[in-house]
């Protein structure tokens, strides 16, 4: 087993990444002294994101300290159950995504399936319940008829394509387990959408409190 863990061969590729089973992955992943790329690209790009949305934050309440009144009148303040209860939710799932990434890296590809499976019909619904929730909202005021709207839907579309391609994400993972296995490609695909999917439920978390600010 040690040959899987080996350097670059003489065509460019890792034996480690011709672990095509799962034990061997599972092998592979326990010896591992730091993490894989895959895992680190991910880390790039979440941080990235989280970038993108501490300046949306920053801006929701430069607008806020800067106005009289926020959000203006007119437009009520929000309410507090249901994008409570929503996020809530949500954050749940960061369960099941840490449990996919554990069964993960023992080379339990029914269970990583299964957790993966759950958690998306989780984020799945989540998403539905925001959708329906903006929309409420796109009733009530615009976003173009003041900066509070403007930073409000913003702000809230952000998070929620980010939802969505986390969505994409699992089902993407997802079909190559079931289908190719538990490799070590696929492995790393699983931490790495479970990383993911850990940031953005910070990230809901605080834009749901900004978002809910006026209320609070």
């Amino acid at each position: 087993m040690s040959d899987l863990i080996a350097g670059p061969e003489p065509d460019g590729i890792t034996r480690s990444m011709r672990a095509e089973k799962a034990p061997q992955a599972a092998a592979v992943a326990r010896r591992r002294q730091a993490q894989p790329n895959g895992w680190w690209g991910m880390a790039l790009f979440v941080a990235a994101e989280a970038t993108l949305f501490g300046t949306l934050l920053a801006t929701y309440y430069y607008l806020d300290f800067g106005s009289v009144h926020w959000p203006p009148p007119g437009i009520k303040p929000p309410t507090l159950a249901w994008p409570l209860i929503a996020t809530g939710w949500l954050v749940l799932t960061s369960i099941p995504m840490w449990m996919s990434s554990r069964a993960a890296r023992v080379g339990n590809r029914s269970v990583t399936g299964w957790v993966i499976a759950l958690a998306m019909v989780m984020q799945v619904l989540y998403l539905a319940a925001q959708i329906f929730l903006f929309q409420q909202d796109l009733l009530k005021f615009s976003p173009k008829g003041s900066a509070y709207g403007s930073i409000y839907f913003t702000m809230l579309a952000a998070d929620h394509a980010h939802v969505l391609l986390g969505i994409l994400l699992d089902f993407g993972v997802l079909w190559h387990v079931l289908t190719r296995g538990l490799t070590n490609y696929w492995l790393i695909g699983v931490r790495g959408i479970a990383l993911y999917w850990h940031v953005v439920n910070v990230i809901t978390v605080l834009v749901t409190l900004t978002q809910l600010t006026p209320a609070l």
